[in-house]
């Protein structure tokens, strides 16, 4: 009798046989006949897996559905050449729970505000994303955390959790001021910075990854930089409402990645 084993328990099962069987995403994906979207939701344990889907991974992959669905399944270990790890392959290792750096999370505002002084367009909702691709850029190419703020599938983008709790704390000590003004008919909420980023806690390649950013997209309107946002594949499998992982950065694909991964040793 099988035992009812979680949706991410078999979206984890179905990437470690997909690994043994050296198999891409894209590959498994074609031959599964879905999305390369679906099957990364399918192994994050996002998405639901119909038994016909199953029936066609047990052949494609080569397991019996019964053994899969057991409680004490494992994947057959077979001897296979050892290559060097890509980032890609190191989710599975990588312990990545973000932890909010609030002193850090500060200066990143306070250095986007200053950078953008002037910038009509850069709103409450410009600015969220020019936070979250300078958090996920920055996670994708260094493994690390820049702010480690957790990003929240809305639907216009994604959005900084805590981020109203940390600004009026900041207003409170006179390090920011909120304003509301008219940008093309619309009411807009505006941040004006009151003292400057402390440039000691920001290391060089954490300001390099920011600056880049906002060349990028700090001249976007709203609307144009929350529809990029959506095609971003973290925020694209992620369900409405919930945080955004950030292991999810590394199977971004361009021109979202921000990583070069053929040629890594």
């Amino acid at each position: 009798m099988s035992h009812a084993i979680s949706q991410q328990e078999i979206g984890k099962r179905i990437m470690q046989l997909r690994k043994a069987k050296g198999l891409s995403q894209d590959e498994l994906a074609k031959n599964m006949e879905i999305s390369r979207t679906s099957l990364v939701q399918i192994e994050q344990g996002n998405r639901y897996l119909d038994v016909m889907e199953l029936q066609k991974l047990s052949l494609l992959l080569g397991f019996s559905v019964d053994e899969f669905l057991s409680k004490d399944f494992k994947p057959e270990e077979k001897e296979e050449i050892k290559e060097p790890k890509t980032a890609k392959q190191k989710t599975e290792v990588r312990v990545s729970v973000p932890e909010m750096n609030i002193a850090k999370f500060k200066n990143v505002l306070l250095y986007i505000l200053e950078k953008c002084a002037g910038k009509p367009n850069v709103g409450e909702t410009v600015l969220y994303k020019l936070l979250y691709f300078s958090d996920f850029n920055y996670y994708e190419l260094y493994e690390e955390h820049l702010s480690g703020a957790k990003y929240r599938k809305l639907p216009f983008g994604p959005a900084p959790r805590r981020f109203e709790s940390i600004v009026n704390m900041m207003i409170e000590k006179n390090e920011l001021k909120k304003i509301k003004t008219e940008y093309f008919n619309k009411t807009q909420t505006r941040y004006i910075p009151l003292v400057k980023p402390d440039l000691t806690q920001l290391k060089a390649s954490e300001k390099e990854v920011i600056d880049r950013v906002i060349e990028q997209m700090s001249d976007w309107s709203a609307s144009g930089i929350s529809n990029y946002s959506h095609n971003d594949l973290p925020w694209q499998v992620t369900e409405d409402g919930k945080d955004i992982s950030y292991e999810l950065a590394f199977y971004r694909e361009p021109p979202y990645s921000v990583r070069v991964y053929e040629d890594e040793n």
